[in-house]
């Protein structure tokens, strides 16, 4: 085999993709990387050698962030050219988020999966297997960081999300994917801005975080009953970063207590910072003490939260991690 071949990993942590349906209806994780690289058509063509990796065979909403620091660990030991990571989608934008704050070099990490199981008419899986292992092939896609790869779209792991319930497209990001695959080549058409990355060496420290996203009528109370069972809070808030007026006095306390981050719960688009005045306001939760986050959406803050709570980081360090993100 030339010098030149190409030498991916891929490793299944299970999901969809690796599931099949069983007598009663219902469909399981059961196939092995093994038989998810065997399904792919034409990959012996495209001269990529590829090693697999057993590594866990559960579905998305079931790993763990253990799970998830452990695979950093091992794709940090492979010497390879590239790693492709399948999963269930529900979780596929944290685990690409987390891979993208947590590894280093510049080696492509891929993740993908599949919104319809083996044993479905028009099964995905295959399809996004080639194309994420043509990008995890690709010297293009070095130094982008961690990607989604999903009906042979490129999406940067911190933009993009899940949209849909079902659809084969359900992936998307704003403002948009950074690249695609078409007629079996990587085209890369952006390059985002070098992530923050968090120096972490094990979960020494333990966290617990959640996600409150705030409705209208919301008068504070589930806030307070929060404030004792978690250590950072993430607050998906309407709009630009706004919270009913009885909400206010719960996040000041909370605020003081430990760091709270304020973003959108719409998907998309920054927290504003001095727009608005009014209680509740984006401004007036800033001056109250709360961390903005800026672009991220909430699902991304909190991993990042997580990741930076465990490292020890005080409320100022948070703060300062955060004031990066754009």
């Amino acid at each position: 085999m030339a010098d030149n071949v190409r030498h991916i990993a891929v490793i299944s942590l299970g999901g969809t993709i690796a599931m099949t349906t069983q007598t009663d209806g219902g469909a399981t994780p059961t196939l092995s990387a093994d038989d998810l690289v065997a399904a792919v058509p034409g990959l012996a063509d495209t001269g990529i050698r590829v090693q697999v990796h057993d590594f866990r065979r559960l579905p998305g909403a079931s790993l763990s962030f253990s799970d998830l620091f452990e695979l950093a660990a091992t794709i940090e030991t492979l010497s390879v050219d590239g790693v492709v990571v399948t999963q269930g989608t529900d979780t596929i934008e944290e685990t690409a988020y987390l891979l993208d704050l947590i590894t280093t070099g510049d080696m492509p990490i891929v993740v993908t999966g599949a919104m319809r199981n083996a044993s479905m008419a028009g099964a995905d899986g295959p399809a996004n297997v080639l194309a994420a292992i043509r990008t995890a092939a690709s010297p293009e896609v070095r130094g982008t960081g961690c990607v989604v790869v999903f009906g042979e779209e490129i999406h940067a792991a911190r933009w993009v999300r899940k949209t849909h319930a079902t659809s084969p497209t359900a992936f998307t990001s704003y403002p948009g994917p950074i690249g695609y695959v078409a007629e079996d080549r990587v085209r890369i058409l952006a390059r985002p801005d070098a992530a923050p990355t968090v120096a972490f060496q094990g979960a020494d420290v333990s966290a617990r975080t959640t996600v409150f996203t705030v409705g209208i009528g919301d008068d504070g109370t589930l806030l307070q009953a929060l404030g004792d069972h978690i250590d950072g809070l993430v607050v998906a808030a309407f709009g630009a970063g706004h919270v009913p007026m009885a909400c206010v006095d719960a996040l000041t306390d909370l605020a003081k207590r430990m760091p709270v981050v304020l973003t959108t719960r719409t998907g998309s688009g920054p927290v504003l910072r001095q727009t608005y005045g009014f209680p509740g306001s984006e401004s007036d939760l800033l001056a109250r003490g709360l961390v903005s986050g800026s672009t991220l959406d909430p699902v991304k803050a909190r991993i990042l939260l997580h990741l930076l709570l465990m490292t020890g980081s005080d409320k100022d360090q948070i703060a300062q991690v955060f004031s990066t993100v754009s």
